[in-house]
C-alpha cells in the first residue's frame, strides 16, 4: 500500500529530514515530490517555507506486526544517560534516534559553551553523509535538534551541532579565502564578489576582514544567492595644498 506524508520546513532538505525522522525510513525508502519550493522573499516580505510530499510503501494492515526491538533504541539511549544532565540527555536521545534512522553510527560528544550554549560534536564513519554539500545536511540536523529539544520548554537552548570539527575547519578555510580576496581587491583596485554563502559563512568573512586595512565588505543579493563583496578602499590622500611662505 502506497502512503504519502507532507512536511513543511524552512528548506526542502529540512522538510525531507523531518519526514524521514517521523517515518523512521532512509532516503532510499521513499520518493520525494517538491510541492512548493522555499521562497526567501524580499527583505523577509513574501517569504514562504518549503512543502514536500514523500511517498512510501506501507505494510498491509492485516500483515502488520508488533514493532521490532530497534524501535526502542532511543529509550535505551535515555536510560543509559540517567546520570547525565537532563538537557544533555534530551539532545543525546534525539540525535541517537535520528542517526539510527539515517543508518549512521556516531559518537556523540556534548559540552557547554562559555556563552551558555551547547556544543555537540559527532564523530565516526560516514560523516560525509552527515555533513552534506557545504554543510547543508549538518545545518538541517542542527535545526531539527534545536526544534525537538526546545519544543514545549520554557527555556531556549542554542545547540550547535558539528561533525568531525567541520565548522571550525570551514571557518579556517573561509578566513584564508577572505584574506586572499582582500589581497586581490587591493592589487587590482577593484571589488571582488565571493560565491553565494549562507548567513553564518558570510558572518565569518565579514569578521575576518573587519580590521583588514584597504578593504571593506558588504553583502548583496537575496537568499539563497546572497554573497559577500570585498571592495577596495582608496587610502586617504595627504593634503597637498602649497604651504604659505613668509618672505624676508
Amino acid at each position: 500500500m502506497i502512503k504519502t506524508l507532507e512536511k513543511t520546513a524552512r528548506t526542502e532538505d529540512e522538510a525531507i529530514a523531518a519526514a524521514l525522522a517521523e517515518l523512521g525510513m532512509d532516503r532510499d525508502d521513499v520518493s520525494v515530490e517538491i510541492v512548493e519550493r522555499a521562497k526567501s522573499g524580499f527583505l523577509g516580505i513574501g517569504a514562504s517555507p518549503a512543502v514536500i510530499r514523500v511517498s512510501y510503501e506501507a505494510p498491509d494492515p492485516v500483515e502488520e506486526k508488533a514493532p521490532a526491538a530497534p524501535v526502542a533504541e532511543p529509550v535505551k539511549a535515555a536510560a543509559a544517560a540517567e546520570d547525565e544532565d537532563p538537557d544533555y540527555a534530551a539532545i543525546r536521545q534525539f540525535l541517537s534516534g535520528l542517526l539510527e534512522r539515517m543508518g549512521v553510527k556516531a559518537q556523540i560528544e556534548i559540552s557547554t559553551r562559555e556563552n551558555g550554549g551547547i556544543n555537540v560534536n559527532l564523530s565516526g564513519n560516514g560523516m560525509g553523509a552527515i555533513i552534506g554539500r557545504r554543510g547543508e545536511t549538518l545545518d538541517a540536523i542542527q535545526h531539527l535538534t534545536n526544534y525537538a529539544v526546545n519544543r514545549g520548554s520554557e527555556k531556549h537552548l542554542h545547540i550547535s551541532v558539528d561533525a568531525e570539527n567541520y565548522r571550525s575547519k570551514r571557518e579556517e578555510s573561509l578566513t584564508r579565502l577572505a584574506e586572499k580576496m582582500a589581497e586581490k581587491a587591493i592589487k587590482y583596485k577593484r571589488s571582488m564578489a565571493l560565491e553565494p554563502m549562507n548567513s553564518y559563512e558570510r558572518h565569518v568573512i565579514h569578521t575576518a576582514l573587519q580590521n583588514y586595512e584597504g578593504v571593506t565588505t558588504s553583502s548583496t543579493g537575496v537568499e539563497p544567492n546572497r554573497r559577500v563583496v570585498v571592495s577596495y578602499v582608496k587610502p586617504e590622500q595627504p593634503n597637498n595644498k602649497p604651504q604659505s611662505r613668509e618672505w624676508a
